[in-house]
Formats: C-alpha cells, structure tokens, sequence
C-alpha cells in the first residue's frame, strides 16, 4: 500500500489544509481528477491515498468500460467509486482507455457512482478538453466531476526530487468542453508555501476544518 495522506502532507506534496479537501471530497463522493504532465508525477499515489479516505461501506472498483461490466454496474445500486486507472490512448497498463470505454463508464455515474480518474494534461481546461473533446464525454456527464487536482513533478522526470500539488479546483459545471473552475488552493513556488485561496464548498466547513486539524497533528507526531 503507498502513502496516505497523512504522508503526503509529511513530505510536502501537499498541505494539511489541501489534504482535508481531497479527503473530505472523497468522504462526500465527490467525483474526481488528478492530472500532470510527466510520467511519475504521482498521479496514481495521491489518488490512491485518496480512495484510501473512501467510507468502509464504499466499493472502490477499477473499471475498463466493456459493455458487461458497465450492465453488471448499471444494475447496481450506485454506491462508491469507479475508477478510471488513467485516460489514454496508450493501453500500456490495464485501465489504460480511450474513446467509447471512457463514455460507457462516464454514463453509468447517472446510477450515483462517483469517478475517480488520472490523465497526462499541464491544466484543468486541458484536462477537460480531452475528457470533452478528444473522448466524446457531454458537457453533463463531465460536469459530474467536481475537483481537478493538478501535480507537479520537479527535477528530473525519471526521478523526481520531490512532486507538489500545485492547484485544486472545484468544477461547477461543464459547458462547450470547459469546466468553471473555482480556485481552492495553490502551491507557491518563490515561498514553497501552500495557499488556501477559497474554502471548498463540496465540503461541510466544519468537516472540512476537522480533518485540516486532524492531518496537521497526525503529520507532525
């Protein structure tokens, strides 16, 4: 099992603050999409310590979008997560999909399932755009996703020094293929501080300041 939260807020990938906002988002089922621009950013690491925060009532399932797997989830009763492994046109890795599979999978959340997904993008509008445009998602289904979190990865690629999450959005819809993004939290490089711009809204606040408190004392113990 990789790091939680706790140790990515230990070993500055992100704030405790930021933190309480992915695991609150996931404690709200939220859906959601973690994106980078280099192999290794950690994409995989930060989703995984965010499903990790999923209620033990919540099935988290990886998915392919074949047309069995999405009638088996159509018929289910719409709890927990999906999860698309990464979007890509690349099937280099097993959840690697593209085109019909990732708009089979993004229809089946109309059942309540919430998606959890990775993709290669430098920002949420370009996120988006291959999730809308390059993948055929509608503007409604798209609009489900409500956190865009974007990572950086510094150093070399193959061998980063150190990844941050630079940015998190909150996503109030989808319209022609771009998302209204509202600005929760971004990594300043110049200060390497963690800036909280706005509380999220998609969790309750006193939840929300529960768990920042939570993570920043489990973090320094």
């Amino acid at each position: 099992m990789g790091p939680g939260l706790t140790e990515l807020v230990r070993n500055g990938t992100m704030s405790a603050e930021v933190a309480a906002t992915l695991a609150g988002a996931v404690e709200e089922r939220r859906s959601f999409v973690v994106f980078a621009v280099p192999r290794l950013a950690g994409k995989t690491t930060v989703t995984e310590a965010m499903l990790a925060r999923a209620r033990s009532s919540e099935p988290v399932r990886v998915v392919s979008g074949a047309p069995r797997e999405i009638s088996h989830l159509y018929a289910g009763d719409g709890r927990g997560y999906v999860v698309i492994p990464e979007i890509s046109p690349y099937p280099v890795m097993p959840g690697y999909i593209w085109g019909e599979p990732v708009r089979r999978v993004f229809a089946v959340l109309e059942r309540g399932y919430a998606l959890a997904t990775a993709l290669h993008a430098p920002d949420a509008e370009s996120a988006f755009d291959l999730i809308c445009t390059e993948n055929g998602v509608s503007d409604e289904e798209a609009s489900r996703i409500r956190l865009a979190i974007y990572i950086r990865s510094l150093g070399a690629w193959q061998q980063p020094r150190r990844r941050v999450v630079e940015a998190v959005h909150e996503v109030d819809g989808v319209a022609g293929g771009r998302p209204r993004l509202r600005a929760l939290h971004r990594w300043d490089r110049a200060t390497d501080r963690f800036v909280t711009v706005n509380a999220p809204t998609i969790v309750r606040a006193e939840r929300w300041s529960e768990l920042a408190k939570e993570l920043a004392e489990t973090a320094s113990a």
